[in-house]
This record gives C-alpha cells, sequence and structure tokens, in this order.
C-alpha cells in the first residue's frame, strides 16, 4: 500500500468535506506541499489534525483529488475497489436485465465512491475512462478487482489525462478477445454503432438516452426535424425511427457524414430520403433562414466549447444566441430541444438564457419536460457539478 500524504484543510474546506463533498480543490491546498507524483494516497485532516477523509492526488480540472473514503480505519486496496464495483454494478441490475438496451453506464467517477474514473458497458465490452494520472495510478488494481466482479469479452480504456485535458493517443485495448467494429449495441430497441478503438469518442454518448426517447416516443411523427452538432446522428436516427417526416442532420466535421449515414444504415433507414450537412451550424442558420426553411422539432446540443474557421462557442457565454438562431427557424407549435453538458452553470442559470433568447425574439414559450443525467450516471447531491446534463423540451407558440 501506498504511504499516505497528509494534507491539512481550513475549516471552510473541512467542513465541506464532513457534509459529503469529494473533490479536493485547488485552492483548498494552494499553500501547502503536495506529493511528488500523482497517485498518492492522501491523509487529509482539519486544521486542528483531526482525521477528515482518505482520498488521492490527482489533478483534473479544479481539482488535485478526491475523496475515497470517511472511514479512517478503511485500506485503499484491491479489496476496496472490488466494494465500490459490486455496489455499483448491483444499482445497474434492471439496465443488464433490459435486453431493448446493451449499452449504458456501470460506473459513474464520484457518484459510485471514485471520483476520476467511468465505466461504460457495451453489449460485453466495457470501457474505463480514465481522468487523471493519479487514478490511473491505480489501474492495475481496478482492473484486477474487475476481473474478480464480472465477466466480459474484453476491456478498452481511455484516457484523458494530458495537458489540457486532451486525448491520450494510445491502443485503446486492454485485455480480453479484441472485438470487431462496428459493435452493434442498442439502447431502447434503437441501433447504434459504436467504435472501442478508435479514439475518445466511441459514436454515441450515452448520457443522452432518455431525451432520444423521448423524441422518439412523443416529440417526433409528422414532424421535421433539425438535429445540429448531429456528431453522428444518433437524435436523428431516433427522431426518424419515431416517425418524423425528413430529418436534416448539420455538423462541421467531415467525418459525420459517412457516421450518421450508417447510424441510419444499421436501423434500415434510407439515408437518401434524409439530410446529412457537413457545415458550421453558425452558417447553416444563416442558410435556413435565407431559404425560407422551417423545423417543428430543432435539437440544440453543442459542445461546451467549440471552435470554427469563422466561430467560437462556449456554452457559458453564448447558448443565448444560438438559441435566437433557433428560434428563427422554428415552425409556430414547434419544439426546440435544448441540451448543455456544461457543468459550469445551474439549470437555473440555464433557464434565465432560455427567457433572455425569447425575451430577445419576442415569442412566447413553456418548458414543457426538463431532463438531467440518467439514473446509471450515478450523482450525489453533495457534489451538484456531477450532475453536468440540462436538457429542456421547449414549447414554442
Amino acid at each position: 500500500m501506498t504511504n499516505e500524504f497528509t494534507i491539512k484543510l481550513n475549516e471552510r474546506e473541512s467542513e465541506k468535506v464532513r457534509k459529503g463533498y469529494p473533490l479536493i480543490e485547488k485552492d483548498a491546498v494552494k499553500s501547502q506541499a503536495l506529493p511528488n507524483e500523482e497517485g498518492a494516497l492522501l491523509k487529509i485532516v482539519d486544521q486542528s489534525g483531526a482525521f477528515l477523509a482518505k482520498g488521492y492526488y490527482g489533478i483534473q480540472n479544479k481539482g488535485i483529488g478526491w475523496i475515497l473514503s470517511t472511514r479512517k480505519e478503511e485500506i485503499i486496496d484491491r479489496d476496496f475497489f472490488v466494494r465500490r464495483i459490486n455496489e455499483a454494478f448491483s444499482k445497474r441490475e434492471q439496465l443488464f436485465e433490459d435486453g431493448n438496451t446493451t449499452a449504458f453506464r456501470v460506473f459513474n467517477g464520484d457518484g459510485d465512491g471514485i471520483g476520476g474514473i467511468t465505466i461504460d458497458y457495451y453489449d460485453g465490452y466495457y470501457v474505463f475512462t480514465w481522468y487523471s494520472e493519479g487514478i490511473y495510478h491505480f489501474h492495475k488494481q481496478l482492473y484486477a478487482a474487475f476481473e474478480q466482479v464480472t465477466s466480459f469479452k474484453a476491456i478498452y480504456e481511455k484516457k484523458r489525462f494530458a495537458k489540457q485535458g486532451k486525448y491520450v493517443e494510445d491502443d485503446d485495448f486492454v485485455m480480453g478477445s479484441r472485438g470487431q467494429f462496428p459493435l452493434l449495441v442498442k439502447e431502447n430497441g434503437i441501433h447504434f454503432a459504436v467504435y472501442l478503438n478508435d479514439g475518445p469518442m466511441v459514436g454515441v454518448f450515452l448520457d443522452q438516452r432518455q431525451v432520444r426517447k423521448r423524441i422518439h416516443d412523443q416529440y417526433s411523427e409528422g414532424k421535421t426535424v433539425l438535429n445540429t452538432f448531429s456528431y453522428t446522428g444518433a437524435f436523428s436516427a431516433a427522431a426518424a425511427l419515431g416517425g418524423a417526416v425528413k430529418t436534416t442532420s448539420v455538423d462541421l466535421a467531415k467525418r459525420s457524414l459517412p457516421k450518421t449515414i450508417e447510424q441510419f444504415s444499421v436501423n434500415g433507414i434510407d439515408y437518401e430520403a434524409q439530410d446529412i450537412v457537413v457545415m458550421d451550424v453558425f452558417n447553416y442558420f444563416s442558410y435556413a433562414k435565407k431559404k425560407n426553411k422551417r423545423f417543428d422539432l430543432i435539437v440544440l446540443d453543442p459542445p461546451s466549447f467549440a471552435r470554427s474557421k469563422k466561430h467560437t462557442f462556449s456554452a457559458a457565454k453564448d447558448y443565448t444566441g444560438l438559441l435566437q438562431e433557433a428560434i428563427e427557424i422554428t415552425e409556430r407549435q414547434g419544439v426546440i430541444v435544448a441540451s448543455t453538458n456544461s457543468s459550469a452553470f445551474s439549470m437555473k442559470k440555464f433557464k434565465g438564457f432560455i427567457k433572455e433568447a425569447f425575451r430577445q425574439n419576442g415569442r412566447k414559450y413553456k418548458i414543457a419536460e426538463e431532463y438531467s443525467l440518467p439514473d446509471d450516471f450515478k450523482t450525489t447531491n453533495h457534489f451538484p457539478e456531477g450532475d453536468y446534463l440540462k436538457v429542456c423540451f421547449i414549447q414554442l407558440d
């Protein structure tokens, strides 16, 4: 077992830990010496030296590590990881038994007791995503614990702890039998082609499962649908299968065209009857207005930050403007699905963006439904930043 390195927190930060806050923030330890290498186990104490928690040292965004246990006697070893993984699996039993869904999250970082790591399931294959060198220090113990808990076809891994959070290029395969890709998985009966061996993103964002289901079940039949920042067209496939008259998928990335064609094709949808446009979304808004195009349903799911040759988009600064663009090409009684994965602001502030966009456009609206993360993306009330997804179904007048 690695020796513990002691860090002392002030009263304000100590109280946050006592209340269950799992992240050790950089500002809480900026005047202290820190371990020489990430992965060191931390003993966290208050100003009087009284024990608060055990954690590990790992640089991730605004944190320098995560709390692992508030039990002084708990040993951080393979058995500890076995317990955490077992607990997480027990909470996903219903999903494992659902034959219509074969892709979901089985371990969600701090929500399941180990910040800095997520584990996703794809029909017998698992993907571990590591968010700091600190947690990756324990990868052998975690993989050994995982083998003890469950069987699998193979394990793949994604390392997202290079400078500025960029992806670490490496062979993603870890153990088991290498898969044949694309691998076809199901989500509420919809098929998605995924690639576990091709960079940081596999082809579908699992946190939007509930939203895609509502679009399919309730909002698509007989509608014209615009899917912006469409990536591989997952929302478009859900809408088409839900009875949309036509879908239009818009994304700047050139590979979005073949990827979206593939998602339509694996679901038996005639992709030639759909529109797939490789274009900057903001340029497409201008084009749509010029051509007098209108849509019954518009999906806005931009990245938190994006940059093209002519535009820079930050969800925290620019979402109101993005919504204004969408409002202008939405039919009367239409719906905008406004979504963001930014943890930089709350749902309350997000609704403020919506209110301001409609005020400036002079149209009335109501929020018909709202969503956050699905249950498999387990979070804790003590760390609201972890519940990053905010989705509003906006009904226009």
